[in-house]
């Protein structure tokens, strides 16, 4: 026999409504009350039919995140830390207000990125988490700027981490809250790191074109080469491509070939580095002795790589923390909507000065 929430009121001696109150989290309820619902559901295996609590709300306990690769620790990292904050901490498997986070992996497809976010739509989603740098592309922006509007006009919460602001945000109601990256500045520290040790011939593995964090971070390096007066021949010092190790890998044998007196390599992450790192090996360069190389965001494998990579550090998982708490309102929306995250310099043992 179905157990009903007319069923778990009369065992927790409330109202239907109390009931309804404490398992949709959205009306303060009396903490002893709470606890006689909560066990009354334990004890009942009462389940909340969703898709029905969903159409009598103006939005339902589902939380989508969006990632590009969830296999990539940039994304699993926010991403499993915005989970978190989502689906409650406490591990008492009861329902009482946490909602329910479903990732979801575009691979980098923008076509992919909106139909999540309009699968999401049709689930009246209580928020949406979108991480990573955006793509460049103005019909793209404007369909995402629409499809955001939508959701946030049906009830959705919309948090961006580690994604830059919609152009108009400040004049938008549709995101909560952008968390975004230093990539410019930590991009700008890393190469007059480079620039301090003495080194003048430097290569820069970029990631795709179109994607803001490519861009940003590659505007930070050539900012510190600019005002080293050494930004003459970027644009030939520069090789574009995935945020893959075999990008490092093959990027790196370019630069070799088109300039062989580096001496230092940025790359724009720390997995690009890796590949850059074994280019280097497998022709007969030490790290550092022969070549620095340095990488971007400070993932864990960074610090046990040999020799340490020396690399820009993002606090992914407090960003990731911080957007699941704005995603169920648990924390207040920092100052217009924007907050800019720090990026840190961490010098290790793949960065010396260069050989004379």
């Amino acid at each position: 026999m179905t157990v009903t929430l007319a069923d778990v009121a009369a065992r927790a001696r409330v109202s239907p409504a109390t009931v309804s109150r404490v398992l949709n989290g959205n009306y303060p309820v009396a903490a002893t009350t709470r606890e006689r619902v909560l066990r009354a559901v334990d004890e009942l295996d009462y389940v909340l039919n969703g898709p029905a609590s969903s159409l009598a709300a103006a939005t339902s306990d589902l939380v989508g995140i969006l990632v590009n690769d969830i296999a990539d620790p940039f994304f699993g990292i926010m991403a499993g830390a915005a989970q978190t904050e989502i689906g409650g901490q406490e591990g008492s498997g009861r329902a009482g207000g946490e909602k329910l986070a479903v990732v979801c992996n575009t691979g980098g497809s923008p076509e992919r990125e909106l139909t999540y976010l309009t699968l999401l739509q049709r689930q009246r989603a209580a928020a949406v988490v979108l991480t990573g740098g955006a793509l460049e592309d103005p019909a793209h922006i404007a369909a995402m700027t629409l499809k955001l509007t939508k959701l946030a006009d049906a009830g959705t919460r919309v948090v961006l981490c580690g994604r830059p602001p919609l152009a108009e945000q400040e004049d938008s109601a549709a995101i909560v809250a952008a968390l975004t990256f230093d990539n410019r500045g930590g991009g700008r520290r890393l190469t007059e790191h480079l620039l301090a040790l003495g080194h003048r011939r430097i290569g820069y593995v970029a990631g795709p074109a179109e994607r803001t964090t490519t861009r940003h971070r590659l505007e930070g390096h050539r900012d510190a080469m600019a005002a080293a007066a050494l930004d003459g021949d970027q644009e030939r010092l520069t090789v574009h491509g995935p945020y893959a190790r075999r990008s490092g890998y093959d990027a790196t044998l370019e630069l070799l070939r088109r300039e062989p007196g580096l001496t230092a390599i940025v790359a724009a992450n720390d997995t690009v580095a890796l590949g850059a790192c074994a280019a280097l090996r497998d022709k007969g360069l030490r790290i550092p002795d022969d070549i620095s190389v340095a990488g971007f965001d400070d993932l864990p494998f960074s610090v046990d790589a040999v020799p340490a990579l020396t690399t820009v550090r993002l606090p992914l998982y407090e960003a990731g923390a911080r957007a699941g708490r704005l995603a169920m309102g648990n924390e207040a929306p920092p100052p217009g909507g924007i907050a800019t995250i720090a990026a840190e310099l961490m010098a290790r043992a793949s960065t010396a000065p260069p050989r004379r």
